[in-house]
C-alpha cells in the first residue's frame, strides 16, 4: 500500500490510499480510501508507517472511544434491505435512518436518542455531525410528508424480491396504544386493547404480507371503529401500490358492509370472521346449524357467500374452564359478603348487592347468573340451561369470504385467516419487545404517524436480523448456544473504537479485532467490519442535548 496525491485544478489535491496487485501478469492499482479530509500530520504518519519508518514514533496509551459494533452491524443490514437508499443520502435522510436504528437499539424519546448518540460512533457509521432533538423532530415532519413515497419504494423492492408478483394475501389488523398525556391531537377514549381504562389512546393499523413483512402502517383517532379503517387500506393497495388483485384478510368483524363494498368496488376479495351476534343471527335464521361445528372444517354457501365453520376443542375447553373459574370466584365473593353482613349490624346489604352485580356485569356472565337479596343475605342463582346456551359457541368461529371455491377451498380459507397471527406477533414486537411504539412522547398527529412509520421500518430490520441469527444459532431456548437479537446487540455493543495519540499531537483511530462470539454474530448477520475506520470524519464531539434547548413550545412536539 502507498499514498498518492492527485492534483485538482483550483481546489485542494486529492489524497488517496492505494495498493498495487498483479492480475494476469500485469501490475494494477486500486484505491482503498480517500484521505483528503485527514489532517496533514495524520497522512504523513500513515505514509511513514507504510514505508516502515517507525523511528521516533511515540504511540500513546489507547483511549476508549464510542460504541461501534452494534450500530455498524444494524446499519449494514439496513443498507442491504434498501432502507438507507429509500430514506436518502441527505442529512435529513441519515437522521431518519438514525431514528430507525435508535428505535431498534435503544428506544425512548427523541431527547433520549440524542443522549444515546453521544456514546455511539454515529459520525463514523452514519456520517452525521452532532445534532439535537429539534433536528429529529424536523426529521419526523419530513418523514410524515414522505411516508407514501417511502412505502411505495419499499413495495417496489418487495416486488423485485418476489419476482414481480404482488402478495396473494394481505393481512390487516389494528391495535391501540394508550397515551399518558391529555393533549394529543388523535387521543380519544375507545376500546382499549391494552386494558387501560380511563386513558386516551390512538388506533394503529398495520398491513402485512402473508409472512408478516410490514407493507404500510397508519394511525387513527383513538375512538375510530375498526371497520372504518378498512377504506384507507383499500386506497393504499389500489392507489399507492397499484395492486389489481389480492385477498384482503381482516380480523373478526373488521370487514363489514362498507368495507365489503369498498373491496368489491376495487376488485379485491376478502376473508373475515363473523362476530358472535352475527353467528347467532345466522343460527336463528337456519343458515347455520350447531351440528356443523366440528374440529374438521365445514362449509356452507348461502346468498352468494361462503361460510367456513370450525370448532377448536382446546379453545372450547379453555372457555369452559374460565366460566367455571368466574363462578367459583363469584361464589367466594358472595359468601365473604354474607359473612361480613352477619358480623356487622351496621353493614348495608344493598351495597354488597350492587357491587356483586357490577362484578357480574364486568365479567360478562349476567345472562346465566343472577343474585338477589333475601333478608340480609345474598342468594346466588345459576341457570344451567342458559349457561349451556352461552357456551354452545365456545371455541366456534365462522369465516366469511367471497373468494371462489376453485381458488381457495374451505381448509385454505381457514389457514389464510389464522395467518393473522403474524400481524398480532408484529404488534407485540412493536408494543412490548424491543421497539416500544409506546410511550409515544408526541402530541401532533403528523409526527405520531411518522413515529409509527419509524417503528414499522425498525420492525422490518428486526425481523431480518432475527431471521439471520436463527439460521445460524437455532431457535431452541434451552440450547446454550442460542443467541437472541438482544444478546447479539449487547455483544456487538462491546466493540468500541480506540483513539491513539502519536507523538503527542497526531490522533489515530483503531477498531479492535472482534472476539470469537462477536465474529460469529457478524458472520451470521452477513456483516464485515471495515479494515480501518472511515477516514473523512474526525472523532465525534457530540454536544450536550441540554446545551441547545428547543426553541418552540413543548405543546408542538
Amino acid at each position: 500500500m502507498y499514498i498518492t496525491t492527485v492534483p485538482n485544478h483550483g481546489s485542494r489535491p486529492t489524497v488517496l490510499l492505494r495498493e498495487s496487485y498483479r492480475e494476469d501478469g500485469k501490475v494494477k492499482n486500486r484505491t482503498l480510501a480517500n484521505l483528503t479530509h485527514w489532517p496533514a500530520e495524520r497522512v504523513e504518519a500513515l505514509a511513514r508507517a507504510l514505508r516502515g519508518e517507525f523511528d521516533n514514533l511515540v504511540l500513546g496509551e489507547p483511549v476508549c472511544g464510542p460504541s461501534f459494533g452494534a450500530l455498524f452491524a444494524a446499519k449494514q443490514v439496513a443498507d442491504q434491505l434498501g432502507l438507507s437508499r429509500v430514506l436518502g443520502a441527505s442529512r435529513r435522510g441519515k437522521l431518519a435512518l438514525f431514528l430507525v436504528l435508535a428505535r431498534l437499539l435503544c428506544q425512548g424519546s427523541r431527547l433520549s436518542a440524542v443522549r444515546w448518540a453521544s456514546q455511539q460512533a454515529v459520525g463514523e457509521v452514519l456520517g452525521l455531525e452532532p445534532f439535537t432533538e429539534d433536528d429529529l423532530y424536523r426529521t419526523l415532519d419530513e418523514l410524515a410528508a414522505r411516508q407514501a413515497r417511502i412505502e411505495r419504494a419499499l413495495y417496489r423492492d418487495y416486488l423485485r424480491r418476489h419476482g414481480g408478483r404482488p402478495p396473494v394475501l394481505v393481512l390487516y389488523d389494528v391495535t391501540s396504544a394508550y397515551l399518558e398525556g391529555r393533549c394529543h391531537e388523535l387521543g380519544a377514549y375507545g376500546y382499549s386493547r391494552d386494558g387501560k381504562r380511563g386513558k386516551l389512546q390512538i388506533v394503529v393499523g398495520l398491513l402485512t404480507d402473508p409472512a408478516g413483512e410490514p407493507l404500510a402502517i397508519r394511525v387513527f383517532a383513538g375512538n375510530q371503529a375498526d371497520p372504518t379503517t378498512v377504506g384507507e387500506q383499500v386506497r393504499i393497495l389500489k392507489e399507492q401500490f397499484g395492486v389489481e388483485e389480492t385477498v384482503f384478510v381482516g380480523d373478526r368483524g373488521m370487514v363489514k358492509l362498507a368495507g365489503k363494498e369498498a373491496l368489491s368496488a376495487a376488485g379485491l376479495r376478502y376473508i373475515t370472521a363473523l362476530t358472535a351476534p352475527q353467528v347467532r343471527r345466522l343460527l336463528a335464521q337456519g343458515t347455520l346449524q350447531l351440528g356443523l361445528f366440528d374440529e374438521a372444517v365445514a362449509e356452507v354457501q348461502a346468498d352468494g357467500r361462503r361460510y367456513v365453520l370450525r370448532r377448536n376443542p382446546l379453545v372450547a375447553e379453555g372457555e369452559r374452564r374460565r366460566a367455571a373459574d368466574k363462578l367459583a370466584k363469584l361464589e367466594a365473593r358472595v359468601e365473604a359478603r354474607n359473612r361480613f353482613v352477619e358480623n356487622s349490624e351496621r353493614a348495608r346489604p344493598e351495597v354488597g348487592l350492587r357491587r356483586i352485580r357490577e362484578w357480574i356485569e364486568r365479567y360478562g356472565i349476567g345472562n346465566w347468573v343472577q343474585v338477589r337479596l333475601v333478608g340480609r343475605r345474598l342468594v346466588l342463582e345459576v341457570d344451567a340451561a342458559a349457561r349451556e346456551e352461552a357456551l354452545a359457541l365456545a371455541g366456534c368461529y365462522v369465516l366469511e369470504t367471497d373468494v371462489a371455491a376453485e381458488l381457495l377451498d374451505a381448509t385454505a380459507v381457514d389457514r389464510c385467516y389464522r395467518g393473522l397471527a403474524v400481524v398480532e406477533r408484529a404488534f407485540r414486537r412493536m408494543k412490548t419487545t424491543g421497539l416500544e411504539i409506546r410511550p409515544v412522547y408526541l402530541r401532533r398527529a403528523d409526527r405520531t404517524q411518522a413515529h409509527a412509520l419509524v417503528c414499522m421500518l425498525a420492525l422490518k430490520l428486526q425481523m431480518v436480523l432475527e431471521q439471520r441469527l436463527r439460521a445460524v444459532f437455532g431457535t431452541t431456548a434451552a440450547d446454550e448456544h442460542t443467541v437472541t437479537l438482544e444478546d447479539a446487540l449487547t455483544a456487538l455493543g462491546r466493540l468500541c473504537l480506540e483513539y491513539y495519540q502519536v507523538n503527542g499531537r497526531i490522533e489515530l483511530t483503531r477498531l479492535p479485532q472482534p472476539d470469537a462470539q462477536q465474529q460469529k454474530i457478524l458472520e451470521a448477520l452477513g456483516v464485515r467490519l471495515p479494515t480501518f475506520p472511515p477516514s473523512r470524519l474526525k472523532k465525534p464531539t457530540q454536544k450536550s442535548p441540554r446545551s441547545r434547548r428547543r426553541s418552540q413550545p413543548r405543546s408542538t412536539r
